[in-house]
C-alpha cells in the first residue's frame, strides 16, 4: 500500500475530475452517471483506500494473506531470492 497509495490515489482523482466534466454537458443522463461515478470513486479513493483497507489489514494480521484450501494447486512463487 505504501508504495502504490499515491498512484492509485491520483488515478481515482483523474478519473473523479473526468466524470464531473460529464456532469457539464447538457444530457441529464450524462450528468447523473458523471456525477454519481465521480462520487463513488472519490469516496473509493479517499476513504477506503486511506482508512479503511489500512485499518482492517492491522486488524486481519497475518489472517490477510490467507489461501483458501481449494488454491492449493496454485504454484508457490516466491519474488524474493533466496537466502544464500
Amino acid at each position: 500500500i505504501r508504495t502504490t497509495g499515491r498512484l492509485i490515489t491520483g488515478a481515482g482523482l483523474i478519473m473523479v475530475a473526468v466524470f464531473w466534466a460529464f456532469a457539464a454537458v447538457d444530457i441529464v443522463g450524462l450528468q447523473q452517471m458523471g456525477f454519481g461515478l465521480g462520487v463513488a470513486i472519490l469516496i473509493d479513493a479517499t476513504i477506503v483506500r486511506i482508512v479503511l483497507v489500512p485499518a482492517a489489514m492491522k486488524l486481519l494480521g497475518d489472517s490477510n494473506w490467507y489461501l483458501p484450501p481449494f488454491l492449493n494447486w496454485l504454484p508457490d512463487l516466491r519474488v524474493e531470492a533466496e537466502p544464500v
